[in-house]
């Protein structure tokens, strides 16, 4: 069985989580449903990144130990990751033992391989972001955040650094032999340019303050005067959570899924650290873009940053399932950024859900149920009727989804099941079995052949795009398969569950149910769900 490791980035505790957390975390969690429906041997990881400077800052300013502040934070990703039903396998946190016990291993291989050295620096530091930027970046930012806009620091002080410089031809090389190692294509070509600029090495650690403020973290290796950066061990959680007998073969990770403000420490500082530990290094690295809020970029200060909170409230209103729904498909997965809008939200579900999925799975068992009482009709085996060759459309989305799937283009495959719902729609539309039926005088008829195998080729199809759907919809989609009367998928069964009249495929005579209405048609008018 081939295996799927697959990543999320490690969230900071300094405050709870938002849609920007959620959304990456959701991307993986589709990705790993697909996965596992397709046979793969899957491990999902996310977690909270716990050392930062931040996370210290936000635990004085709340009166509480970090520890304590680190524990609330975290918990609250627990608890938002599970609203949103996502699937991962491991939760790391990089204050648990089994991630600094081996970051620090890896920290001590690389400065006996003297890739890791001691000296001193001088430079422009980014707080917000605890990483130091290049006279040239400062400069061409007014000597303020690339990210935050807040001031840069003037730093000078003794540290360990990481011989980044060394890797640069392994690194280009690398990124040009593996055409898909950094995706979307804008950000690959984003990488590649800064790379040509030249790489310096980078400091890894700073020396700890008389204060004692800095207790939490890491120590250097054998050098307790320092604490490793966040950004270097937090990298390492990756490999720590699978170094071990029982987990050692899902390494390299296959993708990396992540926003694009981390893309340069996860596809060039990274790789480079993996080289030097002669790590074999990932698949992919997809860094994808933001979302922004009515349009306006998202901020703390003007309020209108979307919490978890905004997203319950979302999910109480229109389901849960609604939600994962409309940010897999209208969310900024290549290099654009996406709006979250209230009135785009409530279009995208009267179509695609309360008009689309839900209603097409009404109109098929209720038709079902007024004319077949409520079981399976008993179809001949006509696989192409009404213009559509049933078979070779629904594998062909099967297909494309699997293929869209390798491209980590999540919107092309959510839409490959919502094609089938889309084609159902329209061959009811073009074989009208509710004017059939009229037309009908008996169960003799040769007619009622025809509406059996019309209701039938509905119901079937509708079978394998809610399979599709499963990942993307878990709850809804199962419940479409319920009303059908067929069973839900396991792991490795997406083949056998998508073929045409195959083993799980509808059999006559088994009973359709009708089951309460799926999505309720939303009121266009009506104001946007608040926490």
């Amino acid at each position: 069985m081939p295996t799927f490791y697959l990543t999320t980035p490690i969230y900071y505790v300094n405050d709870r989580p938002h849609i920007g957390h959620c959304y990456t975390t959701l991307l993986a969690d589709v990705v790993a449903r697909f996965r596992r429906l397709d046979g793969d041997d899957v491990l999902m990881l996310t977690g909270t990144d716990e050392h930062a400077e931040k996370v210290i800052d936000r635990a004085k300013e709340a009166g509480v130990s970090v520890q304590e502040w680190a524990d609330r934070n975290a918990q609250a990703f627990r608890d938002a990751f599970a609203f949103m039903e996502l699937s991962q396998d491991d939760f790391v946190r990089t204050s648990e033992d089994r991630h600094k016990s081996r970051a620090s291993m890896y920290i001590q291989k690389l400065v006996d391989s003297g890739d890791i050295y001691l000296g001193d620096y001088v430079g422009w530091y980014d707080p917000g972001q605890e990483e130091y930027v290049t006279e040239s970046v400062a400069k061409a930012h007014d000597y303020k955040s690339p990210v935050s806009g807040k001031p840069l620091e003037k730093r000078t002080e003794q540290n360990y650094f990481f011989r980044l410089s060394a890797f640069e031809d392994r690194l280009n090389k690398h990124i040009e032999t593996h055409p898909r190692f950094v995706q979307p294509e804008a950000r690959k070509n984003e990488v590649l340019g800064r790379l040509r600029q030249g790489l310096q090495d980078v400091p890894v650690s700073r020396a700890v303050k008389d204060d004692g403020s800095e207790e939490w973290g890491i120590r250097m290796p054998n050098d307790p005067g320092h604490r490793v950066y966040v950004w270097i061990e937090a990298l390492c959680n990756y490999l720590t959570v699978v170094d071990t007998p029982e987990r050692r073969q899902y390494w390299p990770a296959s993708l990396h899924l992540l926003a694009k403000d981390i893309l340069w420490f996860h596809a060039v500082v990274w790789p480079a650290m993996l080289m030097a530990l002669d790590e074999p290094l990932p698949g992919c690295v997809y860094a994808h873009a933001y979302f922004v809020a009515e349009g306006r970029k998202m901020s703390k200060s003007m309020g209108n940053f979307i919490e978890i909170d905004q997203l319950r409230a979302y999910g109480e209103r229109y389901s849960v399932d609604a939600v994962r729904w409309y940010l897999a498909t209208q969310g900024p997965l290549g290099a654009t950024d996406a709006d979250f809008a209230h009135a785009n939200f409530v279009d995208i579900y009267n179509a695609e859900l309360a008009n689309g999925l839900g209603n097409c799975a009404s109109r098929v068992v209720n038709m079902i149920h007024k004319y077949f009482d409520g079981n399976v009709p008993d179809a001949r085996d006509a696989t192409v009727h009404g213009g559509v060759d049933w078979p070779h459309l629904t594998a062909g989305h099967v297909q494309a989804s699997r293929n869209l799937f390798d491209q980590v283009d999540l919107h092309g495959a959510a839409h490959q099941g919502l094609a089938i719902v889309t084609a159902v729609d329209g061959y009811i539309n073009n074989t009208e079995p509710f004017r059939l039926a009229k037309k009908i005088t008996g169960p003799d008829d040769p007619q009622c052949a025809d509406l059996a195998l019309i209701l039938y080729n509905c119901a079937e199809a509708l079978r394998i795009a809610s399979v599709l759907l499963l990942p993307f919809m878990p709850q809804k989609a199962a419940a479409v398969l319920d009303m059908l009367g067929a069973k839900t998928p396991g792991n490795g069964e997406l083949e056998a569950h998508a073929n045409w009249r195959g083993e799980f495929g509808l059999k006559t005579g088994e009973p359709v149910v009708k089951g309460a209405g799926l999505f309720m048609r939303a009121d266009t008018e009506e104001a946007a769900p608040t926490a």
